[in-house]
């Protein structure tokens, strides 16, 4: 194709406000979850284990719909993707106002894991494109530009969100506790029935950022070259996604990478109430992670590769992320929340440093081996889950639950940083 992008090209502004737009648009969504289960907490009475399984349907979808979000990418292309993805994105919005009308927990969850199909073709799309649109060892710095649009997003939403939905939360939450009959129905009604505005404005911005997309030349990106061995220069010729064992472990990486991002970004609200915070504060807790993940965006952008590579940003940050797990358990009150928050920090430069390590060398199998990638967000969903259970059935404080189900994160990125990315390579 004449107009398409090769590796290390460096004309990339077009693109790059494009994909950044797209990354707003998947933080906006994404973190909505994390006022979403409190929201949905207080509206059926639920669980933690059951309200978590916001998340579960959300990042699960990840898991499905990767590799064919790859196959559909190579069948309509990287800009019709783009397209299909944000008109789904649309219709999985939609599904709430029938969900708040009939108050179906059920239809909620199916509109969230609609939504999170979308998010993994878009993702798939994306990432990948960041990534070859200029040199490997920047793409830190640009996944770090997009990342600043994601995590703005996310830090806005708990004050859009949270204002729309938890307002009054605390007074709100007593009168459903002592409310009977029609009067609790109606009050309920009343709570649910706010979903309605902000989903059907959602999903038109959609529709409408599809039409942009529609009339905007978009080139495509191709890449077809082999892995150059760097002992002697040769080409490796390879057959199989399977040769290339750094990709499961980078795909892995993400897994623990994203259940470590949302137990410090969707469950801090949970955890915050757990020390005894009220939920009218509590339901801004995201906003502060989010706002130290905006820090670590901009440190990368400064220092990667300039000062430091990817690699070594990875192995500070894993480091920080075990640090601040054990500082959160050792304190209590509003101590431990802030490290909770700056867990934000260390997860920043994580996803950025992860994903361009994870398909580097993968010449043609890139498309492929960046779905598989996409598949570990899936990791979103099984952890706070995991949490909840220890929690709940094992008998747990909620501190030393949280402790021992974040901590294996941390510890198996920092083996990724060290030496996983390297595993079936020959690289120095």
């Amino acid at each position: 194709m004449s107009n398409a992008i090769t590796s290390g090209q460096s004309r990339v502004p077009k693109p790059l406000v494009i994909i950044c737009a797209l990354f707003f648009i998947f933080g906006f969504v994404t973190w909505a979850n994390g006022t979403l289960i409190p929201f949905f907490k207080l509206s059926f009475g639920l669980s933690d284990i059951q309200a978590f399984l916001v998340t579960f349907a959300s990042y699960m979808a990840y898991f499905f719909l990767a590799l064919p979000s790859s196959w559909i990418l190579k069948k309509i292309g990287f800009k019709n993707g783009i397209i299909l993805g944000l008109i789904v994105l649309g219709i999985g919005s939609l599904l709430f106002i029938p969900a708040a009308q009939t108050r179906t927990f059920g239809l909620f969850l199916t509109g969230i894991f609609v939504q999170g199909a979308a998010l993994a073709l878009l993702q798939t799309a994306s990432n990948p494109y960041l990534t070859i649109i200029g040199p490997i060892e920047s793409a830190a710095k640009r996944i770090s530009i997009a990342g600043i649009c994601n995590k703005f997003a996310g830090i806005i939403v708990p004050f859009i969100m949270g204002t729309l939905f938890l307002k009054n939360a605390s007074d709100i939450e007593k009168k459903i506790e002592v409310a009977t009959g029609r009067a609790k129905e109606q009050l309920l009604n009343d709570v649910l029935g706010r979903v309605n505005m902000p989903y059907i404005v959602l999903a038109i911005v959609f529709c409408l950022f599809a039409l942009v997309i529609k009339f905007t030349n978009l080139p495509e990106v191709n890449v077809e070259e082999d892995v150059v061995d760097e002992d002697n220069g040769a080409i490796v010729k390879h057959k199989s996604i399977f040769q290339f064992p750094h990709l499961f472990l980078g795909a892995f990486c993400i897994f623990v990478y994203v259940a470590a991002e949302v137990m410090a970004g969707d469950i801090i609200g949970v955890y915050g109430k757990a020390l005894g915070i009220s939920a009218d504060i509590s339901k801004y807790f995201t906003s502060l992670t989010l706002g130290s993940m905006l820090v670590g965006y901009i440190i990368g952008i400064i220092a990667i590769p300039k000062y430091i590579s990817q690699q070594f940003a990875l192995r500070i940050c894993a480091i920080l992320g075990l640090i601040f797990t054990i500082i959160a358990y050792l304190t209590s009150g509003y101590t431990s929340v802030i490290f909770i928050a700056l867990l934000g920090l260390a997860n920043s430069l994580m996803w950025p440093a992860i994903f361009p390590l994870g398909i580097s060398h993968l010449g043609k199998f890139t498309k492929t081996g960046s779905a598989i990638m996409i598949m570990g967000i899936a990791g979103g969903a099984v952890w706070p889950l995991l949490y909840a259970f220890v929690k709940d059935h094992l008998h747990l404080d909620f501190q030393l639950s949280y402790f021992i189900t974040v901590m294996p994160c941390y510890l198996f990125i920092l083996y990724f940083a060290v030496r996983g990315h390297k595993v079936g390579l020959n690289l120095k």
